[in-house]
């Protein structure tokens, strides 16, 4: 008996010193490589979040977005995240991280441009508001607060300069409700908890809960333009070829049309 327990168990350590052996040589399976990680501005989640889904859809590699204000993704950048491409509100930011070597300028592209527009809750009637005139504005707040990004964000330099253009910033400056992002400030009247609120029109396009009541002249603040770039990230580390893969999409044929499905115009500026 116990001779045929210690058989039984050559047998089973025989067995398991072949199934290591086996193991040990077969070929292992490559991991499949890391998401390529994608700081953008807020306003453009759906268009990227679709753009994100085609490219992986073709291409096999994921895209990981973070979407805030475009100043705070910066400054992050600007810290060390580990951003592999930037996509910002405005080309001011992208300067910023130019001037610290932290993009490669030479892969620099721009997108798409977009406008801005005054919005109100869909649930208030929906009456236009005259930009040109002086009172207009003030009257459609009444005891309210006109919802904008903060003045570091591109979306409320632009409804700061759009106004002052417009002679309306005076009447508001002290009547603001800030956000720190264009999201924030659409999801403050989508809500209701402000009368009206300066967007970009791709914004308003994308909340089913508020409506535009005004266009601003584009020649009422500077052109909202789109531009994207590969980050150099101060480890060494990311994913260049990655990013260039993504913005080759994004600026070809496809990524274009995504751009326009989602009410976004072409860089033309």
């Amino acid at each position: 008996m116990a001779n045929a327990e210690a058989g039984v168990g050559r047998r089973t350590g025989l067995m398991l010193l072949a199934a290591t052996a086996l193991a040990a040589c077969a070929p292992r399976r490559p991991a499949g490589p890391a998401p390529i990680d994608l700081f953008a501005a807020a306003s453009l989640r759906e268009v990227l979040d679709a753009a994100a889904a085609a490219h992986h859809q073709r291409s096999g590699r994921t895209v990981r977005a973070t979407y805030a204000g475009s100043a705070q993704l910066a400054r992050q950048i600007a810290q060390g995240a580990p951003a592999d491409l930037f996509i910002p509100a405005d080309e001011s930011w992208m300067d910023w991280l130019d001037q610290r070597g932290l993009i490669e300028a030479s892969a620099r592209r721009r997108l798409a441009s977009n406008g801005l527009v005054l919005i109100a809750p869909i649930s208030t009637p929906d009456a236009p508001v005259d930009l040109t005139s002086p009172t207009a504005l003030a009257v459609r707040l009444g005891g309210g607060r006109l919802a904008m990004a903060e003045a570091a964000v591109p979306a409320g330099r632009y409804g700061q300069e759009a106004l002052t253009s417009l002679n309306l910033w005076s009447g508001v400056k002290d009547r603001l409700a800030p956000g720190d992002s264009v999201r924030a400030a659409l999801a403050l009247v989508a809500r209701g908890e402000a009368p009206l609120g300066v967007v970009y029109a791709t914004d308003a396009r994308a909340e089913r809960r508020v409506r535009v009541v005004a266009a601003f002249p584009a020649a009422s603040h500077a052109p909202i333009l789109y531009a994207a770039a590969p980050v150099r990230r101060r480890d060494g580390a990311g994913d260049r070829e990655g990013a260039l893969a993504f913005l080759d999409f994004l600026t070809g044929a496809d990524g274009q049309a995504l751009f326009r499905r989602f009410g976004f115009a072409p860089a033309t500026v």
